[in-house]
């Protein structure tokens, strides 16, 4: 089993019901909805009413939630799942799950409550929850090329700043590709690793390994 995250800044584009009829009715994988538009109302609505970050985070779960229904609505092939049974019964039908993620990560009072943890990052500790076989994030935004870390891409603002420790907790792989790149998906859920999405967690200390795309 793959986890897939789609970036909620796909929402606004040409390329996101591509996506969506590419990724439905595979029986290999959980697709993870970022928060799209729902989670930005939720970032300009927090100043001015002044809510704390603990707050936001439960509304940006909300926020996933309502995208990840949004895309259900938009293709047929995929259905709401908030937990491992309701996923593997998504599954037994030929449906691609859509994981709604508040129960399970509310739920969880171990995780970061705040904007650091993003979807990025539940998709990773998703990952590690369910064993997933490895983890792709698709972006809107032009990816580095070469292999960077999980950290240089954090600084750059293209993943959030706790995904390198989640994705090492879950000892997961972690791979990105560029929205505009479909093709990808296919070359990497059915065929070997491409180079061009390598990202790896840099100070691992002794022994270190990377986290290969």
């Amino acid at each position: 089993m793959w986890i897939v995250k789609l970036g909620g800044s796909l929402a606004g584009s040409d390329l996101l019901r591509p996506w969506l009829a590419a990724l439905a009715g595979r029986s290999d994988l959980v697709l993870v909805p970022g928060g799209g538009p729902f989670a930005d109302a939720v970032r300009a609505v927090q100043p001015k009413l002044g809510f704390d970050d603990a707050t936001a985070h439960h509304l940006a779960m909300l926020a996933m939630e309502q995208y990840g229904r949004a895309l259900c609505a938009l293709q047929p092939g995929l259905a709401p799942a908030a937990n491992p049974e309701e996923i593997l019964n998504r599954l037994g039908c030929g449906l691609t799950p859509v994981w709604v993620p508040a129960t399970m990560v509310l739920a969880d009072a171990g995780l970061h409550r705040g904007w650091d943890l993003t979807s990025d990052s539940l998709a990773a500790w998703l990952c590690g929850r369910l064993g997933a076989k490895a983890l792709l994030l698709v972006k809107s935004c032009a990816l580095p090329s070469g292999p960077p870390c999980l950290e240089t891409l954090a600084r750059a603002g293209i993943v959030d700043p706790l995904l390198a420790q989640t994705a090492r907790t879950a000892a997961v792989p972690v791979h990105l590709v560029s929205g505009d790149d479909l093709a990808a998906l296919n070359d990497l859920l059915d065929g070997p690793p491409q180079a061009r999405s390598t990202a790896t967690v840099s100070d691992l200390g002794p022994g270190r390994h990377d986290l290969p795309a």
